[in-house]
């Protein structure tokens, strides 16, 4: 597979809750764990074309055409051409219906076609034991092959031709049974009934319409059905720095992104079902866990596994390690705790209820107790720090929360903690020229603070919100872009921190400067790419996509940013 086909921007995903497959501008699928989001790859191509695995459709002179989700599904369809006609490749993961895996169908293929899958189970680490069965080939009898037309072995591959003129279909199945194209109907019915449930939990009409549905869908995509939970992004070791080693595995439930996830649906008018689902996860997560809080689960609702290299991969552009799991596991993370906190407050606001108070109460506690110590911050750093912004949203958070208290004794005493931790913020935490600072003691500011007014901790205009945005514009800024401050490492050698951009964005709608809001929307949207997914960061010189991708708490800040957008908007009509 040549690079082209494998960049981070040219991704699709489809998925069926559980877990997704990433399909590249070609219609190969490169990335898929089959069964659940965090298990081991069969196809990694992404992360290593020779050893990886893929599934891929070769013909001479095809070339990518365009391709779409089906209304607000995740059924893609791809369209390639060639000198003799076009090709339309439609690709789901089947949901509610007899079977689980990949459905792949061709429209009539415009000239010989030769469809090859490459399987490598656990991410190439284990030899493919291919067995031809009747109608169907067996992948180590984990996963089966079924098509319209004969398939053959060779070596370590599945072959399939399709002679010109001839419409065909694939399904790469976890259950073994006998498939016809009838099933194959009934499952793509099934789905699409499936995903029209799952969208009518909340419908946006607005500005950004388009890229607000697209945003929708890719949250829908990263939650896992079976209990809530959602993910950060759907793969490991995309890297933030191309060719370096920040390479992480980020698919796990981050309690911080979780919650502003949680937080931008209840803002945008959801029904309520995903976000209190949220809530009763992290409720089951945490019955037991030993302090500290964890800052992120798998999606059994267990502390993630301590990390390992997969040393036999190549890694994205040569970029190493290619990492599973996640070391950041056992930090101290106030905002982590905070934002399930702001998250609840939001939800018991919207929908007038206290559900699961034991476990807010606990976090308000936990916090009161231990937020004058240092913590890895918002960013997950190695060296604690009085980082400023997880001082920040625990003042906010314990205030916001304090209001559902129903015992006074509990409400003063939350509220104390929040004042303490003003008076703190106020005598350790700006720079010398006025500024927030990244942590107490710092000369240097990170984005994060931006979040400061839109949390109300402060006023948009407040002499330190504006030295922040004047010392952020001017150092970490570039096209409108904003980077955030890293102390493990420069943060320069980074591309933009597209969450922050869209922070700056939410700023300036407080502000009601339509022209800023409009020049920092613009210029973080320059990185959704045709189907509507966004990574973590992106390159303002190149336009190259970095990090892992969808990156969900990317899709949130957009939501959120685009919900004041619209409410200011119409606050001004009036």
């Amino acid at each position: 597979m040549k690079e082209r086909e494998t960049l981070i921007q040219g991704l699709a995903v489809i998925g069926d809750r559980r877990t997704c497959a990433y399909i590249s501008r070609s219609g190969s699928v490169v990335w898929y764990c089959p069964r659940r989001f965090d298990a081991p790859a069969v196809f990694a191509s992404l992360l290593d074309a020779a050893q990886g695995g893929s599934w891929r459709i070769d013909a001479p002179g095809l070339a990518f055409m365009s391709r779409s989700y089906r209304n607000d599904s995740s059924v893609l369809c791809t369209r390639l051409r060639s000198s003799s006609g076009e090709l339309e490749i439609e690709d789901y993961m089947p949901m509610n219906a007899a079977f689980h895996g990949i459905c792949r169908s061709l429209s009539a293929a415009p000239e010989n076609l030769r469809v090859v899958l490459s399987p490598k189970p656990e991410y190439g680490m284990q030899e493919p034991q291919l067995q031809q069965k009747a109608g169907a080939v067996s992948i180590n009898g984990a996963l089966f092959l079924y098509a319209s037309h004969p398939l053959r072995l060779e070596q370590h591959r599945i072959v399939c031709e399709v002679p010109a003129g001839e419409r065909s279909w694939f399904v790469l199945s976890e259950q073994e049974q006998h498939i016809q194209p009838q099933a194959l109907q009934e499952a793509l019915a099934a789905t699409q009934q499936e995903w029209k449930k799952v969208t009518s939990h909340i419908t946006y009409h607005g500005p950004y319409e388009e890229e607000v549905r697209n945003s929708l869908r890719v949250l829908r995509l990263m939650t896992f059905a079976e209990n809530g939970g959602i993910i950060a992004a759907g793969t490991t070791s995309l890297p933030e720095v191309k060719g370096g080693h920040r390479n992480y595995d980020y698919r796990f439930v981050w309690l911080r992104d979780a919650a502003m996830i949680a937080s931008a649906l209840t803002r945008a008018g959801s029904d309520g079902e995903e976000e209190r689902r949220f809530l009763s996860f992290i409720c089951d997560a945490m019955q037991g866990m030993p302090e500290p809080v964890v800052p992120f689960f798998t999606l059994d609702k267990a502390p993630a596994p301590e990390e390992h290299l997969l040393q036999h991969l190549q890694g994205y552009a040569n970029s190493l390690p290619v990492r599973v799991g996640n070391d950041a596991n056992h930090q101290l993370q106030l905002d982590a705790i905070s934002n399930v906190l702001l998250a609840a407050k939001l939800i018991y606001n919207r929908f007038n209820t206290r559900e699961h108070w034991e476990l807010v109460s606990y976090l308000a506690d936990y916090l009161t107790d231990h937020w004058q110590e240092k913590d890895h911050g918002m960013w997950e750093e190695t060296q604690k720090q009085h980082y400023t912004s997880s001082k920040v949203v625990a003042a906010v958070s314990l205030e916001f929360i304090s209001e559902h208290s129903q015992e006074e004794a509990q409400r003063q005493r939350w509220c104390e903690a929040a004042a303490a931790i003003r008076r703190f913020v106020a005598a350790n935490c700006l720079t010398s020229e006025g500024a927030y600072a990244a942590f107490a003691g710092s000369e240097a500011v990170d984005v994060s603070a931006i979040l400061f007014p839109i949390w109300a901790y402060t006023d948009a205009e407040a002499p330190e919100v504006l030295k922040t945005l004047e010392v952020l514009e001017r150092d970490y800024c570039q096209q409108h872009l904003f980077r955030r401050h890293l102390v493990d490492y420069s943060s320069k050698r980074e591309g933009a921190f597209l969450a922050g951009t869209f922070w700056v964005a939410q700023y300036w709608v407080m502000r009601r400067d339509w022209q800023k809001f409009e020049q920092v929307m613009g210029a973080a949207l320059a990185f959704m790419n045709d189907v509507g997914l966004m990574p973590e960061e992106g390159d303002p010189a190149t336009g190259e996509f970095l990090g892992n991708m969808p990156q969900t708490f990317v899709h949130a800040s957009l939501i959120g940013a685009v919900i004041d957008y619209k409410a200011a908007q119409e606050k001004e009509k009036k």
